[in-house]
């Protein structure tokens, strides 16, 4: 009776399988992307270099991410995401083993510039977003909000372990370690755990289960998009557009900035390295505090009046370690910067389907996405440069509070309401 009774048991739903796995993959590749900052002094102090040449590899850094991230789109649409994630993890894992060896700036900006860029592009939030989304059609957001869970707690873990073996072994030593771990683990878990389709194992889609032939129907008709929904070139000539999108630029160059030069800006003024690594680390925890308050508030009150009191945070923030730079103010800094640091990435798709429908969503986020990081990799470049030539971070501070604030502006710009297609 005990064993009939045990094989009724329903069986955990395997999708929840394919998310833990998304998840873990995620909780690496994080920490592996945020440990330029941890080892941006060490580097500087071996091989001679100044700032704006670290900073210049992560502009290409992230300027081949957003590349990549619109043709892995493409390859995953017609390949699936299997080997899309298997090729990126080797180029991704050659790109942070390369840095181990580098003598050469032309060698790290292939490693980390190039290589890591394209591997990142194909194993970031976007490709496993859209392998959840294959998965869970009920809870979606949830299963989303999980995987975007591993990124930030990787980076919470991670970065002080990464700043720890950097002290203690290197950044050479840590780097081929990096590379390694992410192969293994990448790979075994997409070989063993990652199906990119229900389909596949015999599965519908979470929610889908009791689906009738009437409601796959329906769902067909949906698929063909609505003719009220607007094109990319639609929303591009709406004021709406345009002011958001100067809105993530300034957001990623806030992003970007922060968490390229944090440590070595702390360690500036005389915070040991280990401080600096667990600020990042901190950083990364509220970003996911900031993810889990950001849905339900702005479901509440609307994107428009989240995204201004981000940016509001944000001036205020930046006022501040300008003024007073000691641990204290260190810590609050990276706390409270954590907080707003994924929620745009919340917002994005919400207020863009809400103002130009879903139909052709994904062209017009990826091109806002592409915006966003060019503004971060160009503006982490820009603070190194600035750094050179002035010896200190203050310039660059005052300019990304006076953004800060001209988001808060653009803001106002937006009409928060579903657009009429233009005739």
């Amino acid at each position: 009776m005990g064993s009939r009774e045990m094989s009724r048991r329903p069986k955990l739903f395997y999708g929840w399988y394919v998310l833990a796995a998304s998840s873990i993959i995620l909780f690496f590749n994080q920490g592996a992307r945020m440990s330029i900052g941890v080892m941006f002094k060490p580097m500087i102090l071996e091989l001679g270099w100044d700032r704006s040449s670290i900073s210049l590899a992560v502009f290409l850094n992230f300027v081949g991410f957003a590349l990549a991230v619109s043709l892995v789109g493409k390859f995953y649409d017609r390949y699936g995401p299997k080997w899309v994630i298997i090729i990126s993890t080797l180029l991704l894992s050659l790109g942070h083993m390369g840095i181990s060896i580098i003598n050469n700036l032309w060698q790290f900006l292939f490693s980390y510039g190039i290589l890591a860029a394209l591997g990142l592009g194909g194993t970031a939030v976007p490709i496993f977003s859209a392998i959840a989304g294959k998965w869970f059609e009920k809870r979606r957001g949830l299963a989303i909000s999980l995987a975007l869970a591993g990124n930030c707690l990787g980076q919470f873990a991670l970065v002080p372990l990464f700043t720890f073996f950097v002290l203690k072994y290197g950044w050479r030593m840590s780097n081929l370690m990096i590379g390694l771990i992410m192969l293994l683990v990448n790979v075994s878990l997409t070989f063993l755990v990652i199906k990119g389709d229900p389909k596949e194992l015999g599965y519908n889609s979470y929610g889908t289960e009791g689906s009738t032939g009437a409601n796959a129907d329906i769902k067909h008709d949906l698929s063909q998009g609505n003719p009220g929904d607007f094109t990319l070139k639609m929303a591009m000539g709406t004021r709406s557009f345009w002011f958001f999108t100067t809105i993530m630029f300034i957001c990623g160059s806030g992003d970007f900035m922060i968490t390229t030069h944090l440590i070595p800006f702390v360690t500036d003024t005389g915070i040991s390295a280990a401080s600096g690594g667990n600020m990042l680390a901190w950083f990364g925890l509220m970003s996911l505090a900031g993810i889990l308050i950001a849905g339900p508030v702005s479901d509440l009150i609307g994107n428009k009046v989240l995204i201004a009191a981000t940016f509001a945070l944000r001036f205020l923030l930046f006022l501040m370690i300008l003024k007073y730079q000691n641990v204290l103010s260190f810590y609050a800094f990276s706390l409270f910067f954590g907080l707003t640091f994924l929620v745009t990435a919340v917002l994005l798709p919400t207020l863009s389907s809400k103002l130009y429908g879903t139909t052709n969503l994904g062209v017009i986020v990826g091109v806002i996405t592409t915006v966003h990081h060019v503004g971060g990799g160009f503006w982490a470049y820009l603070a190194g440069v600035m750094f050179d030539r002035a010896g200190n971070y203050r310039a660059v501070f005052m300019l990304s509070m006076i953004m800060a604030l001209v988001a808060v502006f653009c803001t106002l710009g937006i009409k928060e309401e579903r657009h009429p297609v233009p005739s």
